[in-house]
């Protein structure tokens, strides 16, 4: 545990390091988001930190790949290296979208892009757990190794509307990931896992960019960071769930053999929900699937009367309820974690609505003594009559 702690503290150091600097170039090669109708800031903000971020994590994984206790896994196979590979691709993608913006179909073309050239480098689902575990075709392998990959990036991407918001959820559902990933490790004859790895260095460059990030921000994470963080938290899911053995499956451990596939869905349920939702919308209206608005969750809890940290702690709440709910499972009866669970939403449901209410309550107030008002006058003209 404390080499992991080791690798976040080096991820998200190189990330708090670099990050200054990297605003400084962005503002000088005019990485700088001009403000939309839809955007929540209100002054030109300098983008592009997932350079930052990309860095933190290189510098972690190179650190990683010298430790005795882990430096096996880069010696095994070249899968870190492809993860790593794919990172720096998927992070030069968002940089060009954060300094042309590109249309929205010639970016998808590159997440596809590169999702298939990391699923081809051997970050594959070999098996799934569909009522019996089967294992995968080669084709059918790369398939939905790059739909899942895809669709993660552009759900993190939708969710990135306020400051901390995106790397936040991310960090919380990696947090819930690597713990869940170490336990399942120590099973193992080597405890060193690359789920684990990739996990806590995400949650390292997380950490590292949330201290510049945060309300005011002083620069943004742009498409660069958050295709980023969705694609390294989707490789780490993968790597864990891609991987299991038909063979030494039994029906005694089925259940948290389960858990790798509800686990990815269940830290990035927020992100995955709101671009749903976001598609559904747009669809509906004869819009394209990418056509901004400010419809998103963060939109309307700025609406309610949030403040912007107000807003981005709570959803903060909600995904660690859902993750750390899920994960809790594994340790507690089904019961009891349900009747936790039910109890925080109920609590994070009042606190959501709380700026709504207290405002609503004194409006319906009003309206009710109006409308009793009428009703006297009406009955006193009546009575006159």
């Amino acid at each position: 545990m404390r080499v992991y702690l080791f690798i976040a503290a080096i991820a998200g150091g190189a990330t708090w390091l670099v990050t200054p600097l990297i605003r400084h170039l962005a503002i000088s090669i005019g990485a700088v988001g001009k403000v939309r109708a839809r955007d929540v800031h209100t002054i030109p903000t300098p983008r592009m930190g997932g350079l930052g971020m990309l860095i933190g994590f290189v510098v972690s994984m190179l650190f990683a790949s010298r430790m005795p206790f882990i430096s096996g896994l880069f010696m095994e196979s070249q899968q870190a290296w492809v993860v790593v590979a794919g990172a720096v691709m998927i992070c030069l993608l968002g940089m060009a979208d954060d300094l042309w913006d590109l249309d929205w179909m010639l970016k998808l073309s590159g997440q596809l892009l590169i999702s298939v050239f990391v699923a081809w480098g051997g970050l594959q689902i070999i098996s799934l757990p569909l009522g019996s575990l089967v294992t995968a075709s080669p084709s059918l392998s790369i398939a939905i190794t790059a739909f899942l990959i895809v669709a993660s990036i552009n759900a993190v991407n939708f969710v990135d509307g306020l400051d901390g918001l995106a790397s936040g959820i991310v960090a919380i559902g990696g947090i819930a990931f690597a713990v869940y990933s170490y336990i399942l490790a120590r099973s193992s004859p080597s405890y060193a896992s690359m789920a684990t790895l990739i996990d806590v260095a995400l949650v390292g460059i997380c950490v590292g960019f949330i201290l510049h990030n945060w309300h005011p921000a002083k620069l943004f994470m742009g498409d660069s960071g958050s295709m980023l963080l969705g694609y390294l938290i989707t490789c780490a899911s993968i790597i864990m769930t891609g991987h299991l053995d038909p063979a030494s499956i039994h029906t005694s451990v089925y259940v948290p053999v389960f858990m790798p596939i509800l686990l990815p869905v269940l830290v990035l349920f927020l992100p995955v929900l709101d671009m749903v939702l976001a598609i559904v919308r747009r669809v509906g209206k004869g819009q394209s699937p990418m056509h901004p608005d400010r419809m998103h969750l963060h939109h309307r809890m700025l609406r309610i009367g949030h403040s912007v940290q107000g807003a981005v702690l709570i959803l903060w709440g909600w995904a660690a309820l859902i993750a750390f709910g899920s994960l809790m499972v594994l340790f507690f009866k089904v019961q009891h974690v349900i009747v936790g669970m039910v109890c925080a939403a109920i609590v994070l449901a009042v606190i959501t609505m709380l700026p709504y209410l207290r405002h609503r309550l004194p409006e319906l107030r009003e309206e009710n003594v109006v409308l009793s008002k009428a009703k006297h006058t009406s009955g006193n003209r009546h009575e006159d009559e």
